[in-house]
């Protein structure tokens, strides 16, 4: 699982697998999700992210993978 933020757009974008989108549905304003070819749920797309996610901190629990952190 991967978090990106683009703050030029103000977009959260957290992809859920490395399968490709071939359809989308937005559930509410502004948060669409993506779904492969089998209908999974690949990816998650929130605009105006800053006002719908605590982006200033991130809390990981008991999660069984590694973590890497990128800072760009």
């Amino acid at each position: 699982m991967k978090l990106n933020y683009y703050p030029e757009t103000d977009s959260l974008y957290i992809d859920l697998s490395e399968k490709t989108s071939v359809e989308s549905k937005e559930i509410s304003e502004g948060v669409v999700l993506d779904y492969d070819v089998e209908g999974n749920l690949v990816g998650i797309d929130i605009d105006n992210a800053s006002k719908k996610v605590q982006l200033k901190e991130l809390t990981l629990r008991r999660l069984p993978a590694d973590i890497h952190v990128v800072v760009a």
